[in-house]
């Protein structure tokens, strides 16, 4: 049997990948999960968490996956791509696909871009629709200053397993990143010594599952992942 397991990020919960995760079970028989990390979800709860529990959780998945599963993939969306890497180098797992991974945070340019975008559409009586906008305000207040900090923990903890790698790795970035600059994929192909793709998506932002390539963006992964390459089908 094959396992499949999804990481969602920072702040997020399993609606950032569960999209792809159901492209994945609609075309195949795999076992399929996609863990919700402490605190995470869709009501945060952040506060006291660390970045270990988030580790420790996912740990929890991919050893369940191994004793179940003969071939076993991660898939991880932004800090659940470096925790993906982790887990990927220490249990040995067959592919790995990182999708906007925070080896690299923050892009200036392209967070003034969606600042103006705020401040455009709020002069013109059109920031209930702003997507980002929304899910930037659903979050205000609910992410107390420990919990960044355990972010920069769990990235500076996770970013030396990426030279252990051993198994084939996508790696996915959309070119309008706001919160992860384009490098930081530049970066992984760099440092991971094994096999990787390097896949940029011009009209994407952070979260390459739920934007207007996401279809696109399933194909590649599904592509990437079924063992014997078959063509996909037309569903």
């Amino acid at each position: 049997m094959i396992g499949c397991m999804c990481i969602h990020g920072f702040t997020g919960g399993p609606y950032e990948v569960a999209p792809v995760a159901n492209f994945i079970r609609t075309r195949t028989n795999w076992e399929v999960r996609v863990p919700t990390l402490p605190g995470h979800g869709k009501s945060l709860s952040l506060k006291n968490r660390t970045y270990q529990q988030w580790i420790d959780s996912a740990e929890e998945t991919i050893k369940e996956l191994k004793r179940d599963c003969d071939v076993v993939y991660i898939v991880g969306f932004s800090m659940g791509g470096m925790i993906a890497a982790y887990l990927a180098a220490k249990y040995k797992v067959d592919k790995l696909v990182l999708l906007s991974a925070s080896r690299k945070y923050i892009c200036p340019i392209q967070m003034a871009k969606d600042l103006y975008s705020f401040l455009r559409d709020g002069c013109t009586g059109c920031l209930k629709q702003n997507e980002y906008y929304q899910r930037w305000k659903k979050k205000r207040g609910l992410i107390p200053l420990k919990a960044f900090v355990e972010f920069w923990k769990c990235m500076q903890y996770t970013k030396p397993y990426l030279r252990s790698l051993e198994c084939p790795v996508l790696i996915a970035q959309g070119k309008r990143d706001g919160m992860v600059p384009v490098k930081s994929a530049y970066f992984l192909e760099k440092e991971i010594p094994s096999p990787t793709q390097l896949m940029l998506f011009q009209k994407s932002k952070h979260l390459l599952c739920l934007g207007e390539e996401k279809d696109e963006i399933f194909k590649s992964i599904y592509t990437f992942l079924k063992p014997n390459k078959d063509q996909l089908p037309n569903s």
